[in-house]
């Protein structure tokens, strides 16, 4: 990956569906989600279709499944397969995993592995939509410790989902496993890991900032909202206090980078912080950047 040619890197970007077409979301959750982000493009692109789109923006993106099977009863996009073309577009794509928490043991097993053979630079946990308290010992612990240990990366979502909005009971999913208070109590107990809250964590957003300015290990990306809706407390400590810590996403496919991009050029953001926010802070955070 040729860092100075970058433009930007995008942390924050979905595998839809498998090389067999299999798709890791219930159709009636799928086209909700498309609804309600009112969905620019195709819905479900391969991973290929993935890497192509950002090699031609100049972008690199970090890119995973979410596994919640035990939850949802619904198979993830293989992590193997993700990674796997990742290492075929390493020139673009930045390989994250998910492990469904209540995997118990194999899943720790499973974590290891991903990043031994197959270099998975994080992993994606869903609360919400896994159905756990992050900060529940006895769910997800076992997991962080292998992630601190190998010096990956764990991105939480935080705050509302578009997932299930406008189902019947929001499909089930619960909106308050994702309060990034209980986040805190993770990089708490794990000091050394490097923790990602994505989003704009309405209704939480004071909440995400207290804990990403408390935490030295918390980072926050900006993805699954248009830059032209982020509150403004979020802005104010994007240009100040959170500077180096805060992180260009988009959540694709449901938000396009350009869609994205266009609003951030809009916003009042400091000269000498939109560098950081597109591109630096996450190059440092993966590794990507030179001792």
């Amino acid at each position: 990956m040729d860092l100075d040619k970058l433009v930007a890197i995008d942390v924050h970007t979905h595998a839809e569906v498998s090389s067999r077409g299999h798709s890791s979301l219930a159709d009636d959750l799928h086209a909700a989600s498309s609804a309600y982000f009112k969905v620019e493009g195709k819905r479900k692109p391969t991973l290929e279709e993935t890497a192509a789109h950002y090699r031609e923006r100049n972008m690199a993106a970090v890119i995973f499944t979410v596994d919640a099977e035990s939850a949802t009863g619904t198979a993830p996009v293989p992590n193997e397969e993700v990674a796997e073309a990742a290492a075929a577009n390493s020139d673009v794509l930045i390989p994250f995993a998910s492990i469904d928490p209540f995997r118990g043991k194999a899943g720790i097993r499973q974590a290891r592995r991903l990043v031994e053979e197959y270099g998975v630079k994080g992993f994606k946990f869903h609360p919400s939509i896994q159905g756990f308290f992050p900060d529940d010992r006895s769910v997800a612990y076992g997991l962080y410790e292998v992630i601190e240990e190998t010096g990956t990366i764990a991105l939480f979502h935080t705050g509302q989902t578009g997932i299930g909005a406008g189902v019947p009971g929001g499909g089930g999913i619960r909106l308050k496993y994702s309060n990034p208070l209980h986040i805190d109590d993770v990089a708490a107990d794990f000091p050394h890991l490097k923790i990602i809250l994505a989003h704009p964590s309405f209704p939480w957003q004071d909440e995400a900032l207290a804990v990403a300015t408390h935490k030295p290990g918390v980072h926050i990306d900006l993805s699954g909202w248009s830059p032209k809706y982020f509150p403004p407390q979020l802005v104010r400590y994007a240009n100040t206090l959170l500077k180096d810590k805060v992180l260009f996403g988009s959540d694709f496919p449901v938000l396009t980078p350009d869609r994205w991009l266009a609003d951030f050029a809009k916003l009042e953001i400091k000269d000498e912080v939109r560098p950081k926010i597109l591109k630096e802070n996450a190059a440092r955070l993966l590794g990507l950047t030179k001792p």
